[in-house]
């Protein structure tokens, strides 16, 4: 048996050690319900102390790095991760953005670089190498785009087969990223929270390896290298305060969940303040981390990707904003578009409407005077903007051809 690592339950806090694939935890499924945020779902830890032991000194964390964090991954061997170069994504420091000079620090980490466009190819890529050692070559997937291109992007490198089970009104150009790596796509009439229930279904009754966010473990442990890069990034420091975009709260979770594998290191001291931004028109993590039964409202946001009824890893997050004193805000579809203008305007950084949400909620704290000018502010652009163009159409006017006339050009420009 692998003693590398263990699950642990959110809800009951049973550990479990297994060679075996599991999802949830045995005691907490069968209470799960429709309408609620899946219970059951499974962290998975390390021994610390030992890891402490074999690396430790003054130089833990490069180590670590040097051995690819291999110890701190669910994995028998590094190389069975895909050769696709996945994650050490860019790193800016923004001085003025839509114009104006910026009081305090921002910092952006640009994800949108990963190989299929999104954060999401670092959980992939994990969860291709896990399968890959199991002897696995077909994972399924329910993802309103992003995690399905970027299942079926890692699978096209690794030689895997990829199905993805997608709501009938996912954008083109995520399902066209899908067929383009060869991925069987299975649309439903429904939202996204209607294909990861189709998707469990199609798991349990033909045993398809399951790749959805929080309900397989797997997900956030690929995510949260992310914040190692963070840290790594900034020479040992950390920024005061991050902002991500939340949907389903598996994002966010893993970027606790990096950071706390360093506080348990004893590489750092604490974890910054991180903040779950989320639309306003799907706020069902963000309005209930205060509320003692789970109440949902239909999400209807342009941000395609953070639209969830049920957020699969509530139960998770709510946790770690909790310990760690983290915070939550909402934007408007109004200020996730300007938001996402300013930013490609400010920066060249062109973010899909759900990464830009994270821009939104900084720059809303900013306005409210709620970030100190002397503090540091990161924000984490988890998707590129050529993911869908559709959204952005009603905030851009496309120019009508002119003649090849000079004159007539050099009117357009003031001349």
């Amino acid at each position: 048996m692998n003693l590398k690592f263990k699950y642990q339950c959110v809800n009951c806090g049973n550990e479990i050690q297994t060679d075996d694939i599991i999802y949830l935890c045995p005691k907490c499924e069968p209470q799960n319900k429709p309408g609620q945020p899946l219970l059951g779902v499974l962290k998975i830890i390390y021994d610390y102390k030992a890891i402490i032991e074999d690396f430790g000194g003054e130089d833990l964390f490069y180590n670590l790095k040097n051995e690819l964090f291999f110890d701190l991954l669910p994995i028998e061997q590094s190389g069975s991760i895909p050769g696709l170069h996945i994650g050490n994504t860019p790193f800016y420091e923004v001085d003025e953005f839509d114009g104006k000079p910026l009081k305090s620090t921002l910092f952006i980490k640009n994800d949108a670089r990963n190989p299929t466009l999104s954060l999401k190819d670092r959980a992939s890529a994990l969860v291709s190498a896990f399968a890959k050692e199991k002897g696995i070559n077909k994972i399924l997937t329910a993802s309103t785009g992003n995690a399905g291109s970027s299942l079926a992007g890692i699978c096209a490198a690794q030689g895997q087969e990829s199905v993805i089970v997608v709501p009938e009104n996912a954008p083109l150009a995520k399902l066209t990223q899908m067929l383009m790596f060869g991925a069987t796509i299975i649309p439903v009439k429904g939202n996204y929270d209607d294909a990861f229930e189709l998707s469990l279904k199609l798991t349990k009754e033909t045993g398809i390896y399951n790749r959805n966010t929080a309900y397989n473990p797997i997900t956030i442990e690929g995510k949260k290298n992310v914040a190692f890069e963070i840290y790594e990034q900034l020479d040992g420091e950390l920024p005061d305060t991050i902002f991500i975009p939340v949907g389903d709260g598996v994002i966010i979770s893993a970027v606790y969940k990096g950071f706390e594998d360093l506080l348990l290191l004893g590489i750092i001291e604490h974890i910054p303040t991180i903040v779950a931004v989320q639309a306003e028109g799907s706020p069902n993590l963000v309005n209930n981390l205060k509320s003692k039964v789970f109440k949902s409202v239909k999400s209807k946001t342009i941000a395609d990707s953070i639209s969830v009824d049920y957020p699969s890893n509530f139960y998770m997050t709510s946790k770690f904003i909790h310990n760690y004193k983290g915070a939550g805000v909402l934007v408007s579809d109004e200020e996730i578009l300007q938001a996402s203008l300013k930013l490609a305007r400010s920066t060249g950084i062109f973010a899909e409407p759900a990464a830009a949400a994270a821009m939104a909620g900084f720059l809303k704290w900013h306005h409210e005077n709620m970030i100190p000018d002397d503090s540091s502010s990161l924000v984490l652009i988890t998707g590129s903007g050529l993911k869908d163009l559709d959204s952005v159409k009603g905030i851009l006017k496309m120019p009508e051809s002119i003649s090849c006339d000079v004159d007539q050009a050099k009117k357009i420009l003031g001349f």
